[in-house]
């Protein structure tokens, strides 16, 4: 038995020897470096363009169609409601939504806005058909 674990220890002292020679087999790692530093604008540059570039341009988007608001003008909100809008304040709109039923609301809960003369062609539209 001694003799099997004298061999098993012998082997494993080889093999602990072996491994830590250097191999000259494999390719130098020299060139990773450069390839890494190449990725790192790529990836941010697909991050901004994937991300963060349609989110300002939707702000943008939405900041002006805020600006534009005019009283006539017929809105939807982000909550889904309809409405005319009969007041434009500095930060609210009230909005007509019904006889007799106003609303005053934020001017940045406005979703979509249909101008009141592209309302106007529509009704001509409709009755012609």
């Amino acid at each position: 038995m001694s003799a099997t674990l004298a061999s098993f220890f012998a082997q494993a002292a080889n093999t602990a020897t072996v491994g830590t020679t250097p191999d000259t087999t494999a390719p130098a790692a020299g060139g990773s470096g450069g390839m890494m530093l190449l990725m790192y604008p790529v990836i941010i540059a697909l991050v901004y363009f994937l991300f963060m570039r349609p989110q300002s341009q939707a702000k943008k988007k939405q900041e002006a169609l805020i600006k534009a608001a005019k009283t006539g003008d017929r809105v939807v909100t982000t909550s889904g409601i309809h409405g005319v809008i009969t007041n434009v304040k500095d930060s609210t709109v009230i909005l007509k939504v019904a006889d007799n039923v106003k609303l005053e609301i934020e001017k940045t809960h406005l979703d979509k806005v249909i101008r009141a003369d592209a309302a106007d062609a529509d009704k001509v539209v409709a009755t012609k058909a």
